[in-house]
């Protein structure tokens, strides 16, 4: 019984740090192992926001909260809000899929219309990667990081070079971001 218990854990950390690598340069914090990783973001899967699955029945609250980058665009409970470079404004779908939504899981729609406070943009809805809707910003799919483990955090900021906080304007903050190599195209 004993052995099942630790194989089950040693399972969903590995399980955790493939996930990790799904969506490009995210990388563990300097003095970090890369075991430490897998531990810390099996936890942070665990405990990290609702996926679209997991939603809940009422409506979604977008507003605006201080961070160490501005003003962001944050749910109800706080949790920052980002959007992705690989997706296209008003295609109606994402682009985060398999692993990717894994570890950015989309912010789910709920019901009934949004509650909005201090945000400018259109909100709407989209068909997530998961079959049930997924909240958007002018367009675009918004989602969490499960490295955020508290409000206000902004750890996916800059990520890959690809994965942006949102502004009070619905315009993404690329300031701030981990460093980022020139891409060649």
């Amino acid at each position: 019984m004993t052995s099942r218990i630790v194989l089950s854990t040693v399972g969903l950390a590995a399980a955790a740090a493939f996930a990790l690598t799904g969506c490009g340069a995210d990388t563990p914090a300097a003095g970090t192992t890369p075991a430490a990783a897998s531990t810390t973001a099996a936890a942070s899967m665990t405990s990290g926001p609702a996926s679209s699955a997991d939603a809940a029945t009422g409506p979604v609250t977008l507003k605006t909260a201080s961070s160490s980058l501005g003003e962001v665009l944050v749910d109800g409970a706080g949790k920052t809000l980002y959007v992705f470079d690989k997706d296209t404004a008003n295609s109606g779908s994402s682009s985060c899929v398999d692993k990717c939504a894994t570890v950015w899981p989309a912010l789910a729609a709920g019901s009934g219309t949004p509650t909005l406070d201090g945000v400018a943009g259109t909100v709407g809805t989209i068909t997530g990667v998961d079959g049930s809707p997924q909240v958007t910003l002018d367009g675009r799919p918004l989602y969490y990081f499960v490295k955020d483990a508290a409000a206000g955090d902004v750890a996916g900021q800059g990520v890959g070079g690809t994965w942006w906080v949102v502004g009070t304007d619905g315009v993404k903050i690329t300031t701030g971001g981990v460093p980022v190599a020139p891409s060649s195209s």
